[in-house]
């Protein structure tokens, strides 16, 4: 007799395959994910050849942090600043969502994790209070995995894994909690017993996985996404890396200078009971006052030629180079500067390849984010927006132009009559915020007021001279 699982309490077959398939991949990437973290944060274990640096110094351990300069750099040019409806209407219930989620600020962290990691994941849910926004969160793929349909470009499950704290269903701390996305509901379960006990099912009956995957530097034959921090970068990093290493090693043994002495007796080297001085007793004490030898003459001492390090720092600056160009920056944002200066136009030159990765991110992680609220909005109102309604994403802009010539810019295509002078686009154009653009429509709205009163009180004067008139 065969008896009947509940589906609440245990998972079905098909679910379980699901979970097993879901973490086998996500256990096979974090460890190259932990590779990635590891040169992000300096503490990527440097390979020596064996050749130059001594056994006793082999746990030496230096740092450049180009990688981290490089994605930060990129990240750092990626503010999203409001969502709004491109048709004009009101953005009340976008911002509500949005603010209720810390949405740009978390937006901030996405980015960097999907430039170092390659990808990041953005799950929508239900809120623990019924009356309360969806629930937005960005997932780091060390934790989220998901099975992808390149041919319809949406998931057909997900997998988020962590570890329970006391705050999840009452669990210990420690114990493995996974959340199983699929199209029709959520499955909350735990590990039990060698197998999964499921705790909660949300039925959100959506149709689709409510997770979506934020990707870096995507290619047709790979939709997973690639970090920016290339295989080229790593191996540019450990061999400046090991530069460094050698400067350290020959400040070890070339920060005294060396010097030989000719001629000089035993007793140069000795203390005044006879016994043999250590080196750098001899170094820095009698050697500096010998005495003469029986014939009169005074041992001869000399130095040999300093250890000159310009030749390693040399390198390393054309390492700063090679590694500029890999990262798209500037030579001087890694430290590497010229005997002149560069002028602003060089500067921003310079900056070109940066600002149009920039905007090629924004324009792939700007979907990302309209569809994370679009499926926001189908949670809380129980039926998707319209496809007539655009969500627009609003980004500060990545260059870096002066405040002067934006300013030039909006002025110059109000005069021409290409854009009304009430219009917001040119408040956005000359560079100011989404705050100060409100802060703007708000003050334009309330001088539209004081006008219109203004108007009404002038007016009322000459209605009464009128009545005046017409009683004669």
């Amino acid at each position: 007799m065969t008896i009947p699982t509940l589906p609440l309490l245990s998972l079905s077959e098909e679910e379980q395959q699901l979970v097993t398939f879901l973490r086998t991949d996500l256990m096979a990437e974090r460890l190259k994910l932990g590779l990635l973290d590891a040169y992000f944060n300096g503490e990527q274990v440097i390979h020596d050849l064996g050749i130059s640096i001594p056994p006793q110094l082999k746990t030496l351990h230096t740092v450049i942090g180009w990688p981290r300069i490089g994605v930060e750099a990129l990240e750092q040019r990626l503010d999203l600043e409001a969502f709004r409806w491109a048709d004009g209407s009101d953005n009340a219930e976008l911002t509500e969502i949005a603010e209720a989620n810390d949405w740009f600020d978390e937006a901030s962290l996405a980015h960097l994790d999907a430039l170092t990691y390659g990808r990041e994941y953005v799950a929508a849910g239900s809120s623990d209070d019924p009356d309360g926004p969806p629930l937005v969160t960005f997932e780091s793929p060390l934790d989220m995995t998901l099975d992808w349909d390149a041919r319809l470009r949406l998931s057909r499950a997900a997998l988020r894994e962590c570890q329970a704290n006391r705050y999840d269903y009452g669990l210990d701390p420690g114990e493995r909690l996974v959340t199983l996305y699929l199209p029709g509901q959520t499955v909350y379960a735990v590990e039990a017993n060698g197998g999964w006990l499921v705790l909660d099912r949300d039925e959100h009956g959506l149709g689709m996985v409510p997770v979506l995957r934020m990707a870096n530097r995507q290619r047709t034959a790979d939709r997973v996404g690639r970090s920016e921090i290339t295989p080229e970068v790593m191996s540019i990093t450990d061999a400046a890396c090991r530069r460094l290493m050698g400067i350290e090693v020959a400040a070890e043994f070339f920060g005294a200078p060396q010097r030989y002495i000719l001629g000089a007796s035993e007793s140069a080297f000795q203390d005044a009971e006879g016994n043999a001085k250590s080196a750098w007793e001899t170094y820095i004490g009698r050697v500096l006052a010998l005495e003469r030898d029986e014939d009169g003459q005074v041992p001869t001492v000399g130095a040999f030629t300093a250890h000159d390090p310009s030749g390693q720092t040399k390198i390393i600056d054309l390492y700063a180079r090679i590694m500029a160009t890999q990262l798209g920056l500037p030579p001087h944002m890694l430290g590497y500067t010229s005997d002149n200066p560069a002028s602003a136009d060089a500067i921003r030159s310079s900056e070109a390849m940066l600002v149009k990765k920039a905007e090629r991110r924004i324009r792939r992680f700007g979907a990302t984010h309209r569809e994370a609220m679009r499926l926001a909005l189908w949670i809380q109102n129980g039926e998707p927006p319209e496809k007539s309604r655009r969500i627009e994403t609003v980004w500060r802009n990545p260059a870096t132009p002066t405040i002067a010539a934006q300013t030039d810019a909006a002025v110059k295509l109000a005069q021409a009559g290409i854009i009304p002078p009430d219009s917001d686009v040119l408040l956005e154009m000359a560079g100011l915020t989404e705050d100060q653009r409100q802060r703007v429509a708000a003050d334009r709205r309330r001088a539209q007021g004081r006008a219109f009163l203004s108007s009404l009180t002038s007016a009322e004067p000459d209605a009464e001279a009128d009545d005046g008139d017409d009683s004669l």
